[in-house]
């Protein structure tokens, strides 16, 4: 694992996110930028078996973004791992544009589901993972939650269908920033005890920094080793918001695009940041 070149693919990443919803004037930045560092991870760690040239390679791996709000990040890392070309990322959210606001599997290569209403992801993921196990397939599936997704029920008997099938081949990520749309989660419909639930559950559970290569990498390596008979669920610590000051941990930027103005102060501390 080369940390420099995760970083560099993080940055890029980052700044791809604030260019695309600038232009657009619409789009969810915090919970894009704050999952940067768990798809770098996925894609760029060395984790998930995937070829570009060849997005419908059987054996591949599957990655869900159940956040599907969170298009973005989605976006920007497909393009950053060469599925298709970046010159079209700042047509996002234009009327004929295959840039969605929220991902459609029909319309890009490298998008496994449609997917943006909340709680569905984990379901379609427990039924990738089983539907591989019977064709004999050793792929393994991730797929990305926000936490405040975690209120929808349909989540908690996907939860319970992935223990009663002992699904060791699916990883469920929590993109923990805590807040959503309309505030911190703990005030909204608290959570915690989040680990235990899941433990509850019938899960794996481990928790780490949603932020450190050095945490992640390994983790998603590991998850993929598993044969204990049970889902893992990684639930990654992160801020909503990363890597731009003005919007870290706050609410607002769930849903609103930066300025002009303001994108040109992300970009200077993106720069700021890779050059220190």
């Amino acid at each position: 694992m080369d940390d420099l070149l995760l970083r560099e693919h993080a940055k890029n990443i980052r700044h791809l996110i604030i260019e695309m919803i600038t232009s657009a004037k619409s789009g969810h930045p915090g919970g894009s930028l704050s999952a940067v560092e768990i798809l770098v991870s996925l894609y760029f760690g060395g984790v998930l078996n995937y070829d570009p040239k060849n997005p419908s390679l059987e054996s591949r791996d599957r990655f869900f973004l159940s956040k599907g709000h969170a298009a973005p990040v989605l976006y920007s890392t497909l393009a950053e791992a060469g599925y298709f070309d970046k010159s079209g990322l700042d047509t996002l959210r234009q009327l004929n544009s295959p840039f969605q606001g929220h991902p459609d599997m029909k319309k890009l290569p490298g998008i496994e589901a449609s997917t943006g209403s909340l709680g569905q992801g984990l379901s379609i993921s427990v039924g990738c993972a089983l539907g591989l196990r019977l064709k004999g397939l050793k792929s393994h599936v991730f797929a990305l939650l926000g936490d405040g997704e975690l209120e929808e029920g349909q989540v908690w008997e996907a939860a319970m269908a992935a223990r009663q099938f002992k699904l060791d081949n699916l990883t469920a990520i929590i993109d923990r920033n805590n807040l959503q749309i309309d505030g911190f989660t703990e005030e909204v419909m608290s959570l915690e005890p989040l680990a235990d639930k899941w433990r509850s559950f019938g899960w794996s559970v481990l928790e780490l920094s949603g932020h450190d290569f050095d945490q992640i990498v390994p983790a998603l390596l590991n998850a993929k080793k598993r044969d204990d008979k049970k889902p893992l669920v990684i639930i990654a610590h992160t801020i909503k918001g990363k890597g731009v000051s003005f919007m870290e941990n706050i609410c607002d930027f769930h849903g609103k695009a930066p300025s002009e103005d303001q994108a040109k102060i992300a970009y200077s501390e993106l720069k700021e940041c890779d050059e220190q």
